[in-house]
């Protein structure tokens, strides 16, 4: 089975080192717009198409590692995202984009998840527009083409909050997800994607140890018996609570 927790949607308060871990971004941060789903400010509008927007999340990543780690939690959460990263690379040299989706239900983990997959999409596959000649001849190493979308599916919980598919949708848009919303059982859902998707051999997932069922997940897991044949993949599957909300707040502050 793919283990799926479902948005929690209740205030919870930042821990107080996490904001310390992100206090240097945030006195530079510029103005931003609020979003719903508690996920604080993001920008307002899409990027421009999914090379950008992998691009700006390679560049937050990259933000982050070089932040000074002046607190205990920062250092630690700027080694679950080297460690993510590996993960993520690993993957990419396993498969191709097409083969390739992410489960995405809107929640902190997935989010988190996403940005460190958008990120190394950006350093593995060259930029839409094609190399010269002149570039070649200079030495720059010829890449894979980039994808041109990123499958992603979506299970809609049996009780859904408006906001989540508001969030889903609006965040959907911004990175340029193609979303296959299902609402329907987990199974039964992935058993629909699969049949309309059938080059696609592996979902990751933001599943983490302390989630249902994954106290027993590796960062690569195929699904069970009987269930549709993927690869779960959990770059996220160590970190803890703190982490997350480390690395997203940041993500927040960044604009």
């Amino acid at each position: 089975m793919i283990s799926v927790h479902k948005p929690r949607m209740h205030a919870v308060p930042v821990h107080p080192i996490a904001a310390a871990a992100v206090t240097a971004a945030a006195a530079q941060a510029p103005p931003m717009a609020a979003i719903t789903n508690g996920h604080g400010a993001a920008k307002n509008q899409p990027y421009g198409s999914l090379y950008e927007a992998c691009v700006a999340m390679r560049d937050k990543v990259d933000a982050f590692l070089a932040e000074e780690p002046t607190a205990p939690l920062l250092r630690r959460a700027q080694e679950q995202v080297r460690i993510s990263v590996q993960v993520v690379e690993e993957a990419l040299e396993r498969y191709r984009p097409e083969e390739i989706s992410i489960s995405y239900n809107g929640g902190k983990d997935c989010l988190v998840m996403l940005i460190v997959l958008l990120a190394c999409y950006a350093r593995r596959y060259s930029p839409p527009k094609p190399m010269t000649g002149a570039n070649l001849q200079n030495g720059a190493t010829k890449l894979p083409p980039f994808p041109e979308t990123l499958h992603s599916v979506y299970i809609v919980s049996a009780d859904p909050f408006a906001e989540v598919d508001d969030f889903v949708e609006t965040s959907s848009a911004m990175y340029h997800l193609d979303v296959a919303r299902f609402t329907l059982p987990m199974k039964k859902g992935l058993e629909v994607f699969k049949a309309q998707n059938p080059s696609v051999r592996a979902i990751f997932v933001g599943t983490r140890r302390t989630d249902p069922h994954g106290e027993k997940l590796k960062h690569f897991d195929p699904t069970d018996a009987g269930w549709p044949d993927f690869m779960r993949i959990h770059p996220v599957i160590d970190w803890h609570y703190t982490e997350i909300w480390a690395v997203s707040h940041f993500h927040i502050w960044m604009g």
